[in-house]
């Protein structure tokens, strides 16, 4: 019997879903959590597919651990909590080409890609979704870059190590690009709320000037 579970890695806890599932079956719930925590413990803050094989003869059961979503990884990657809801105007993060090839890697078993260069591109595609640079670059411009051969060394050598040098230049040129975001971004909640005060200004206005127009009594001409 399997028993698939999506858990925080090296911290489940105990929960009435799980309860439910592992309840009827007489398996202890403690001793489960203890070793899906064990099992997940290198996938620490992030969501990890899990799978529980039980015998409800014997109630011995065997933990799987499948690789967590693209997503998650790259966050945990780039220490972002989010991904970008416009992702053409906003960017979260900015990875190297060698972060980019070590998710693959690691990912690599579980996709369904026909060559090692796909997955990376899978790993890519997964950038643009989340407004995530890669190289100083737009995601989509890496993506074709990778198409062209520009990155053929890097990865058929499986080159997973960023230098501490080239690390720094991308952090830092990351941060000018986070103050330019949040300079567009004060500039237009600035200008969103003049617009708002405009609006609840001209409000009351109107309101006044119908109360006056029904409070004045209609004209009527007089016959002789």
């Amino acid at each position: 019997m399997q028993v698939k579970l999506l858990v925080d890695g090296g911290s489940m806890k105990p929960g009435p879903a799980l309860s439910q599932k592992l309840g009827p079956l007489g398996i202890p719930i403690n001793l489960v959590i203890t070793k899906v925590n064990e099992a997940t413990k290198s996938f620490d803050g992030i969501q990890v597919p899990v799978e529980l094989s039980i015998d409800p003869s014997t109630r011995e059961f065997e933990v799987k651990v499948f690789s967590p979503p693209v997503s998650g990884l790259l966050k945990r990657e780039l220490k972002i909590e989010k991904g970008s809801g416009v992702q053409k105007k906003i960017k979260v993060g900015n990875a190297s080409i060698e972060q980019i090839i070590s998710l693959a890697n690691t990912k690599s078993p579980n996709l369904l890609c026909k060559d090692f260069k796909s997955a990376v591109k899978t790993i890519v595609g997964t950038c643009v979704s989340l407004g995530i640079l890669i190289e100083n670059k737009s995601a989509v411009e890496i993506e074709k870059e990778i198409d062209e051969g520009k990155y053929d060394d890097e990865i058929n050598a499986m080159k997973t190590d960023t230098s501490p040098d080239k690390k720094k230049k991308l952090d830092e040129y990351f941060a000018n690009i986070k103050k330019e975001q949040d300079k567009i971004l004060q500039q237009e909640q600035v200008a969103k709320e003049a617009s708002d005060a405009a609006k609840a200004a001209e409000t009351p206005a109107v309101a006044t000037t119908t109360a006056v127009a029904a409070k004045t009594p209609a004209k009527t001409s007089a016959k002789k």
